[in-house]
């Protein structure tokens, strides 16, 4: 057996975190790279790992669930590669340590903010698809994801909180609530946006902040629904 040459920096790290020893480690610096940073930068190799990641977890809901609708698995799917869930496992990998940021990402604490962990992820399973092609990319999606398989709901309590908060008042006849955006602050790459949620019906507003409009506009859902009455809560 030839032993494999020694490994360091980035490519030792991805070795241990994700099981995987990159050929072209130029590869890997790259998917560790943030715009902020340089020219050569993530976001290419960003755009191949979501699609690796997609159709990957797909597969294995397919496999998981053989009695799920499509509905139910498209939930399941969305709750799995999702920015929050891909910036936990990330978080949980240590990744924000071995990113390439500018140093205006840097001041501002881009090495914890969960777009960018998320991003980097989608990237690092990009690269590991140039480098040796589709199956080992998905070993790699099947080792992070995998464990999360067993832990998922079902599909009626994935649903984001926006149909939760929707069907709930539709089904006690309310009209539906009114989303507003109220301020956007921050610099192109690292945007907060602030939504306010009004159900006018019930005198009810709530307002959400997040890296993008439609989080914001979940987060301030997800505060209305907590103060419905319980019975209608469980409606939705």
């Amino acid at each position: 057996m030839i032993p494999l040459p020694e490994r360091s920096g980035p490519t030792a790290w991805v070795e241990r975190a994700f099981g995987y020893a990159f050929h072209d480690g130029s590869l890997c610096a790259i998917a560790l790279t943030h715009r902020s940073a340089g020219s050569e930068h993530n976001e290419r190799l960003e755009f191949l790992g979501d699609a690796v990641l997609n159709c990957t977890v797909a597969r294995l809901l397919y496999d998981a669930h053989p009695e799920a609708d499509e509905g139910t698995l498209s939930r399941q799917r969305a709750s799995l590669v999702s920015g929050e869930t891909l910036a936990q496992i990330a978080t949980e990998l240590e990744l924000g340590e071995h990113l390439r940021l500018g140093s205006g990402e840097l001041k501002t604490g881009g090495f914890r903010r969960a777009s960018i962990l998320a991003d980097a992820l989608e990237a690092v399973l990009g690269a590991i698809f140039l480098d040796s092609g589709f199956d080992a990319a998905a070993a790699v999606v099947r080792h992070l994801i995998g464990p999360r398989l067993a832990v998922l709901g079902d599909g009626g309590s994935l649903k984001d909180p926006k149909t939760r908060l929707q069907e709930a008042l539709q089904a006690r006849g309310i009209a539906l609530p009114l989303y507003t955006l109220t301020a956007v602050s921050g610099e192109a790459h690292a945007q907060s946006f602030v939504v306010r949620c009004d159900v006018p019906a019930l005198n009810l507003t709530t307002a959400g902040e997040g890296g993008s409009r439609r989080r914001a506009e979940q987060l301030a859902a997800e505060r209305l629904l907590e103060l419905l009455p319980a019975d209608m809560r469980r409606l939705g």
